[in-house]
Parts: C-alpha cells; sequence; structure tokens
C-alpha cells in the first residue's frame, strides 16, 4: 500500500510518514497540492528563504485546501 504525499497547510512541507509534519509539528495535512520545490540548503537557497523552509526536503508551492 503506498502513502500518498500530502503538504503540511501551515509551512508547505510534504509528509510521506504519519499524520504530522516533522518540520513545524502541525497535524493539519492536505494531500491537495501541487507543484513542488526541493530544498537541499535551506540556509543558503533564497527560495527556500522566501517559502520559510527551514528542513531540507520538498515542498508545496501551491495548497488547493
Amino acid at each position: 500500500m503506498k502513502m500518498t504525499e500530502k503538504a503540511c497547510k501551515k509551512c508547505r512541507f510534504i509528509v510521506t510518514e504519519g499524520n504530522k509534519c516533522p518540520n513545524c509539528g502541525n497535524t493539519e495535512l492536505t494531500d491537495k497540492w501541487s507543484s513542488y520545490l526541493i530544498v537541499f540548503d535551506p540556509e543558503k537557497s533564497e527560495l527556500a528563504k522566501k517559502i520559510e523552509a527551514k528542513l531540507p526536503g520538498k515542498y508545496a508551492l501551491r495548497i488547493k485546501g
């Protein structure tokens, strides 16, 4: 059984396991998202700073609900 990737409604981090965001601890997740940004080094990435990404990982750019 494949887990659907869900986006955190608060910080946009893509969660692949569980029902809690490992980035911010929020439990409001949605599977209604599209487009994503992969952040390797949040300290050096201007885009990561713009979306306030704190951890390396995959972030949703659009959340639909």
